[in-house]
């Protein structure tokens, strides 16, 4: 690859979630625990085909409203010590982050995920983005998008593409979440790949019509 000049140089964000890492292992562990450290019934496999959407959504699933803002601070609290190692990043994923850097590109990951969480999985895996903005979710994203200048934003669920789309950002959509391609076709996505293992190989196309 022929890295950008700075003029032409390109800041592509990613998700987290189902994009960069797989999650199901390590959120299902801990809705197992916080079922049991709270004794209420939360169907964790259920929990990890809908992931994406902030924490609060699926807690609405479990607990009465008042109750969801101490359960998803409990549940944030236990996460490093269940879902961190239990975690491993996608097919692609590193490829893809490097692939960026290789080009003379920076990188950002905007995910609805707990900010603190975000980066604790990056770090236990070895992926570096430049920048790291957590708590946001769908059009939400587009705020820090479009503050640190993505031409590009990669996504698995129908809200990054949303996210994208608000922030004028070119969608690219990846089917290894929760969304099938069609679903994020239809939602607007500019692009769908199957997974992160085809972004090196549709960026290396993508930068000459960048620059034109």
């Amino acid at each position: 690859m022929t890295p950008m000049t700075s003029a032409s140089a390109l800041t592509v964000g990613f998700d987290l979630d189902m994009t960069l890492i797989d999650s199901r292992p390590g959120i299902r562990a801990c809705y197992v625990a916080l079922s049991e450290r709270t004794g209420t019934h939360i169907d964790a496999d259920l929990a990890v085909t809908r992931l994406g959407p902030p924490l609060a959504e699926e807690l609405v699933h479990w607990f009465p409203q008042e109750e969801i803002a101490a359960m998803a601070d409990l549940y944030r609290e236990m996460y490093p010590s269940y879902a961190i190692a239990a975690t491993p990043a996608m097919a692609g994923a590193r490829e893809a982050v490097e692939a960026v850097r290789a080009a003379g590109g920076r990188t950002m990951v905007v995910t609805a995920k707990y900010e603190p969480n975000a980066k604790l999985h990056l770090a236990h895996l070895g992926i570096e983005p430049d920048v790291v903005v957590g708590d946001l979710w769908a059009e939400q994203k587009a705020q820090a998008l479009r503050e640190h200048g993505a031409g590009v934003y990669v996504g698995d669920h129908v809200g990054d593409v949303r996210g994208a789309r608000a922030a004028g950002t070119l969608s690219v959509a990846v089917a290894t979440g929760p969304c099938p391609a069609h679903e994020l076709r239809a939602a607007g996505a500019d692009v769908v790949l199957d997974d992160l293992s085809a972004f090196p190989g549709w960026l290396d196309g993508y930068r000459p019509a960048s620059r034109a």
